[in-house]
């Protein structure tokens, strides 16, 4: 509406206003910021005067009146996710941040909670060189760990998830500090347990492990059996207890560094215009349908870690001796045997994942060349990897519109499942949008005492809310888990955790391509597919590749240099990606921001996820209810078994090739489809 039509007298006249925090809300091309009844221009533009009429706000500003219209919802959202510079953490609205007063209602209430707890740790010494006396003294001692453990568990996520709120705020650096050496102490206080349980004579132990005041526990006693020959003497053990808050210098180094001393330059956006970055916006340009916006973005991203190569480095390879440390005294061949064994993993589901994969590189090399043409380029760079094919017909998408699109795609799973997961959404398990100094990525959290958390950096796109629905999937676990499963069984593994987040990802594609007929969104859709199965099971599995060989040198004591790690992952793309894409000599430093790698062999979980995850959809929507109902139960068996035991009540045996080929089999059937519609 042109501003001319207003009658301004009619409208009370303009008021001097001071803005403050609250709603963002996007307006014309000048990117004003609207907040619920009041006004703010970035940018340095001084906010003059505004009128507040009914829900209509009329603002003067650079002396031209601008008409607002009313306050839409959906606009609030948009600009929360993508305005132009970042919002403060006060300036989001409560309704979008997760409810941490449910856990504690103040840092007070969480003090003394600590305090509580660091008087009570030491009461777990009374039943050293008493758990053989009977199952009774064996159960007291397991409830009185599992109680300090649950209260362990609240501190934890409390302190962790209000510091990621603001990771440059160093109010609740201080808490996560002190919690992570009072968990530190509780291990050393307790790690009498295990080595005693071990020292009883076999046959002593397995009347425990029959009795029924030990049903919740046996099948954990039944594990320590299993493992007994990498469990070290009592003394041992409180040693790496006591150690185990320097084992995680290196992660935590890395987190700080890139979570919040890292600053990324701004780029131009495809207006033109001057846009403030941080790692998930540089990720989000990446897929700009415009070239010089992807570059920028990949050289924003890539800089400081390239300026930061040495420093980098050093904490990559602080992780890597480390992890050596630990495997050897352990007594295990390698980090790779130690890593897996904690789930009974064998070692040939890794090594096969790797083999599978790396024989069918050739669907990968093809859809590449596809892609190169689509794009009309000469020259294929790493920034052109993640670019939709087709113009994204899901631009910008607001939050509420995301919840509905998963709601929808989830209903195979039943009334029960989406209930709940409404439910959630409605009472503050999601902490939605970016906010300065806000941790990166995306995370589902909790605790036992604790209903499950869901952290965001929603900037309104198709692959937020396949993270959203990713994200879900692990929440729905959580939930299941410990409203079915007592407390020594209800955390699972990340082996089980990335088939029930990847198993909401797949039943949300496949809704969106069975109702889409457009020939350009089937085509989008496609392209999407094929790109989850690109990032998830190929990239993954590079990452497992690039996991093995490093360790491996850093057992040998080959060369684990930034350098040398620079050129091994040139190398490996190479391989994967195949001769006709341009491997950018920033990409060298792609491993350095790479977090998972600070979890050692956990990033192969991703790629055999994606394979279980995939055939249980593929059951779920084929055979209905039946199925369905064998994977919720998979879902509320928490760590009751062993993850390979798990999926075969799902109905899958990740034991064997099968689903990983089939995967391969689905790339190539989607590429097929693809050139026929092209």
């Amino acid at each position: 509406m042109p501003p001319e039509k207003f009658d301004l007298p009619q409208l009370r006249g303009p008021a001097e206003f001071t803005p403050r925090a609250g709603y963002l809300i996007s307006c014309h091309k000048d990117k004003s910021t609207i907040i619920p009844e009041l006004l703010v221009l970035p940018h340095g533009k001084k906010c003059l005067h505004i009128l507040l009429i009914n829900k209509t706000i009329v603002a003067q500003a650079m002396k031209e009146w601008i008409f607002m219209g009313d306050i839409n919802e959906n606009m609030i959202e948009i600009e929360l996710g993508g305005g132009s510079s970042l919002p403060k953490r006060d300036e989001v609205p409560d309704r979008f941040k997760w409810k941490l007063e449910d856990i504690y209602a103040d840092g007070t209430k969480w003090e003394n909670d600590f305090s509580s707890l660091k008087k009570r740790i030491p009461e777990i010494t009374a039943y050293r060189g008493r758990l053989g006396e009977s199952a009774k003294t064996m159960l007291e001692c397991f409830t009185l760990s599992d109680e300090i453990s649950i209260t362990l568990g609240k501190l934890i996520v409390y302190a962790n998830m209000k510091s990621h709120e603001d990771t440059s705020d160093s109010k609740y650096q201080g808490p996560v500090n002190r919690i992570s050496s009072l968990s530190v102490e509780f291990s050393a206080a307790s790690s009498f347990i295990t080595p005693e349980i071990l020292s009883m004579p076999e046959e002593r132990l397995k009347e425990f492990i029959a009795a029924p005041s030990l049903k919740d526990h046996s099948f954990n006693l039944k594990e320590l059996l299993r493992r007994k020959e990498h469990i070290l003497s009592q003394e041992e053990e409180i040693l790496l207890a006591k150690a185990g808050d320097m084992a995680g210098t290196s992660d935590n180094v890395f987190s700080m560094l890139t979570n919040a001393d890292m600053r990324f330059d701004p780029i131009r956006n495809e207006e033109g215009e001057l846009v403030e970055m941080s790692e998930e916006r540089a990720v989000s340009y990446l897929r700009s349908r415009k070239r010089s916006v992807r570059k920028a973005a990949f050289g924003s991203l890539y800089k400081p870690y390239c300026q930061m190569k040495n420093t980098l480095g050093a904490t990559f390879d602080g992780m890597l001796k480390t992890s050596k440390f630990y495997a050897e005294v352990r007594k295990y061949p390698s980090p790779l045997a130690a890593a897996l064994d904690g789930d009974n993993i064998p070692e040939s589901v890794y090594s096969r994942l790797v083999q599978t994969i790396e024989s069918n590189l050739a669907p990968l090399h093809r859809y590449l060349e596809i892609r190169k043409r689509v794009l009309r380029l000469k020259e294929l760079h790493m920034y052109d990897l993640y670019t939709p094919l087709i113009r994204d017909p899901f631009k910008k998408i607001p939050w509420s519109e995301a919840k509905e699109m998963m709601f929808r795609a989830l209903a195979p799973l039943g009334d029960e499942y989406l209930s709940v997961a409404k439910e959630g959404l409605e009472s503050g398990w999601t902490d939605v949008f970016p906010n300065r100094g806000k941790r990166s990525g995306a995370y589902s959290w909790g605790s036992y005492a604790t209903h499950p958390y869901i952290m965001m950096n929603y900037t309104n796109d198709l692959n937020d809310v396949s993270t959203l629905v990713h994200e879900m999937g692990h929440s729905m676990h959580s939930y299941y888990s410990r409203k079915r499963q007592p407390y020594p069984t209800a955390d699972y593994c990340i082996f089980t955790a990335e088939v029930a987040s990847t198993t909401n990802e797949v039943l949300f594609l496949t809704d969106l391509i069975e109702k889409t007929k457009d020939k350009n969104k089937r085509l989008y859709l496609l392209n999407r597919r094929l790109e989850n199965i690109r990032t998830t099971v190929y990239r993954q599995t590079m990452f497992a590749s690039f996991e093995r060989e490093v360790h491996g040198r850093a057992a040998d004591g080959k060369d684990t240099t930034p350098d040398g790690l620079r050129e091994l992952w040139y190398e490996l793309n190479r391989k994967y990606y195949g001769p006709n894409i341009v491997v950018d000599e920033d990409l060298k430093m792609e491993w350095a921001r790479i977090p998972h790698f600070y979890n050692p062999f956990y990033v192969y979980q991703y790629a055999t996820g994606f394979s279980a995850a995939t055939a249980i959809a593929g059951l779920i929507l084929e055979k209905g209810r039946a199925a369905r109902d064998k994977y919720l139960e998979f879902l509320s068996m928490g760590g009751s078994d062993y993850p390979i035991e798990l999926l075969k009540m799902a109905g899958v045996d990740m034991s064997a090739p099968k689903p990983v080929k089939e995967v391969v089999k689905i790339f190539n059937k989607t590429l097929d489809e693809m050139e026929k519609l092209l």
